[in-house]
């Protein structure tokens, strides 16, 4: 398994092509929108509802992008779907929607966030409600996630459907709520082989870790986050197969 073509011809927006000055703000259908009018690919994030539902946003809280406080879990699709986003003139959209805003027309990487809270096995409802609103998707669509047992469920869900996961050096004060025995298995990708993946999507400032250019020469697609300028584009491309960019035109 591979990723498709359309993951490395075009760069890939972070969260969409998100401008929160312009009043497009991450992962909302005005910022999918500008991603798909300028051809780009998309990477998006998945949380999952008190109902089960996978919903298209990247905190596992409300605060920092709605005037709601909480945990997204503790919300319905419903309630969600009439959250507006601060400074974006949008609410919160649900994958099916978002699925059918994007039809095809561009590929999506989709980034299921760790519901375990500490990268361990306690998984398993937001993949299936991901996998499930992917069934009958027929547009180049990969998923991915920072905790390998969410992509070895994707596996077991939907073994058609390319996955990956994502990388990086898991420095401690990034990663507080992550063990640091955990945080030190991780950093050197361990799980790759075992969870069927395709791609590392690794982060920008560590790209010169072995592990990337021992995986790269065994046959793995090098993705990498998050790249902010023209001349961080250009030193990621001597490693890596395509960036995750924002901030600037890629």
């Amino acid at each position: 398994m591979t990723l498709p073509a359309s993951f490395i011809s075009r760069p890939i927006t972070h969260r969409a092509l998100h401008d929160r000055n312009a009043g497009r703000v991450e992962n909302s259908v005005k910022s999918i929108q500008a991603a798909l009018d300028a051809d780009y690919g998309i990477e998006m994030d998945v949380q999952l509802t008190r109902d089960g539902h996978a919903m298209v946003f990247h905190d596992d809280r409300l605060d920092r992008l709605t005037g709601e406080t909480g945990p997204v879990w503790d919300r319905t699709r419903a309630e969600l779907e009439a959250t507006p986003l601060t400074d974006d003139g949008g609410t919160i959209p649900s994958l099916e929607a978002v699925l059918a805003q994007v039809a095809g027309k561009v590929p999506l990487l989709i980034e299921i966030k760790d519901q375990d809270g500490a990268m361990g096995p306690d998984i398993g409802p937001l993949e299936a409600a991901t996998c499930a609103a992917l069934k009958d998707y027929e547009g180049d669509v990969a998923l991915m996630s920072f905790n390998p047992h969410a992509v070895a469920a994707c596996a077991d869900i939907a073994p058609d459907i390319p996955r990956g996961i994502v990388t990086s050096s898991y420095q401690a004060q990034f990663w507080p709520e992550v063990p640091d025995r955990v945080r030190g298995v991780l950093r050197e990708i361990p799980d790759y082989d075992r969870v069927g993946a395709c791609f590392i999507s690794h982060e920008s400032t560590d790209l010169d870790r072995p592990r990337v250019a021992a995986l790269k020469t065994q046959g793995a697609q090098i993705l990498t986050w998050t790249i902010r300028s023209a001349k961080a584009e250009a030193e990621a491309r001597r490693i890596v197969d395509n960036v995750t960019f924002e901030g600037y035109l890629a």
